[in-house]
């Protein structure tokens, strides 16, 4: 029979990398297209593409404030899940697991409702116009109805790669993202239902994807299993988990409070106009950090498990492979984005004003996205070895203490408040990188060195997250 578990305590690291984040990387790219696809093709809706793609694109901070929800629980639970295997401590694995499925379904009634009472004022607040939010409410009343399947999806795969299964990682969001694309046009324009189609494909392509995961960790294929006595909630399984599970939630959480700030400034500097030509940017910001999440993913299950199993010369090749990885990727895509900015921007509108308008804004906005992978692979590494409390604190900097406040305070001191606005990633980007790279090159020596295995007996291991 074929191999399609991976040791991750003996197999080369390299080929490791290659084989778990090759499939984490596509799943990513592949789950991209869920929000691109349909900005795509509502941006060449005839007529009303720009209006319908500046509403739709007011919709981005609930849409990623669902994704938090689904990452606070998977990002937090599939690590420390990996933790235990390594540690052999399968059975607590497994009750994880249970216990983060029992969290995504609570999590998924209360975002339900809450958003079905408030998402008209929401919307308002984020950016939309009298002109704008029809599209947005249409997009979103089909969105929310939704948001069990995507918790699902998206908060249970993480349990499938943390196992070394890469592959069937992958297949969960190919799968869903397949039958996006096929119903994107037949419900958008072959039954004319516009940007409402475009959500229900979305919602139908996550139930899909969603029926997929579940299966899988229920079936005897899967070395943790979701089984009836692990979906018992309990506060010691679930409170470490939400501890470490903040920090990739506050990544997610605060970029829609990022896209609220960005909105709500540009809808007031600059109109409809800069607001549609946000929607392209945060697409594009996408096609730079899901490979580098996906790199992250690869590498998270290499690392987390030999950090329980304390073998820290595998944890230190798979961290230099990832950052080398990720620097890589990001230096290469802003190339890309500053050298040619116009065929990218041109899949998503033909309208020559928009087009305009975010070819001038992608330069600022992108300006210093060269650096991030080294931000990134260095947060994402303090949380594949349990360090909630510092990766907590990385992802409130750059977003939190950063980027929000200079969203304000540039306007203040430049005399071109839009790109006064835009100009504000930029240096966010600088300053938290710079701040990332520098905690982890003193923290991870001292994490390690806590980590030797001549400091603990078997039986008690490492300590991951205090």
């Amino acid at each position: 029979m074929a191999k399609t578990q991976n040791d991750l305590g003996r197999d080369s690291v390299g080929r490791l990398l290659f084989k778990l984040a090759v499939p984490a990387i596509t799943a990513q790219l592949v789950n991209m297209l869920y929000n691109i696809v349909d900005r795509i093709y509502i941006g060449h809706m005839a007529g009303v593409g720009a209006t319908a793609l500046t509403g739709v694109g007011v919709t981005f901070p609930i849409i990623m404030i669902i994704s938090a929800f689904s990452s606070l629980i998977g990002m937090g639970g599939a690590p420390r899940a990996s933790i235990k295997m390594g540690q052999k401590r399968d059975d607590e694995a497994e009750n994880i697991l249970g216990n983060c499925v029992t969290g995504l379904l609570f999590i998924s009634v209360v975002l339900t409702v809450f958003f079905f009472f408030f998402k008209e004022k929401l919307l308002l607040l984020f950016g939309a116009s009298s002109v704008t939010l029809p599209y947005a409410l249409g997009y979103m009343d089909i969105y929310i109805c939704g948001t069990v399947f995507v918790q699902l999806a998206l908060g249970l795969n993480p349990f499938i790669t943390t196992q070394g299964f890469a592959t069937t990682g992958m297949l969960t969001v190919v799968i869903g993202a397949v039958t996006n694309i096929v119903l994107d046009p037949i419900l958008i324009f072959g039954l004319d239902m516009g940007v409402q189609g475009a959500a229900l494909a979305t919602i139908i392509s996550q139930a899909v994807s969603a029926v997929w995961v579940v299966w899988f960790l229920s079936s005897r294929r899967s070395k943790l299993r979701i089984r009836p006595h692990s979906l018992k909630p309990r506060a010691k399984i679930l409170l470490p988990v939400l501890a470490l599970g903040c920090s990739p939630f506050i990544m997610q959480a605060t970029e829609s409070m990022v896209s609220v700030s960005l909105n709500s400034s540009l809808q007031r500097y600059g109109g409809d106009i800069a607001v549609g030509s946000m929607a392209i940017l945060s697409s594009l910001m996408q096609v730079l950090m899901l490979p580098l999440t996906g790199l992250t993913q690869g590498a998270q299950p290499i690392i987390g498990f030999n950090y329980g199993a304390q073998q820290n010369d595998r944890v230190k090749k798979a961290f230099k492979l990832l950052l080398i990885s990720s620097m890589g990727y990001a230096v290469l895509f802003w190339g890309l984005m500053m050298l040619a900015p116009k065929p990218f921007i041109a899949i998503f509108t033909s309208d020559k004003a928009l087009a305009a308008a975010t070819v001038s804004a992608l330069r600022v906005y992108l300006g210093a996205g060269f650096i991030l992978g080294a931000q990134i692979a260095c947060q994402q590494t303090f949380i594949a070895v349990g360090q909630a409390k510092i990766s907590l604190f990385l992802a409130l900097l750059r977003k939190i203490f950063l980027l929000i406040p200079l969203i304000y305070i540039m306007p203040a001191l430049l005399s071109d408040k839009v790109f006064a606005v835009f100009f504000a990633e930029p240096v966010a980007d600088i300053i938290a990188t710079l701040t990332t790279v520098i905690t982890f090159s003193v923290q991870f020596k001292k994490i390690l060195a806590r980590n030797d295995p001549s400091l603990h007996s078997p039986k008690t291991g490492p300590q991951p997250a205090r």
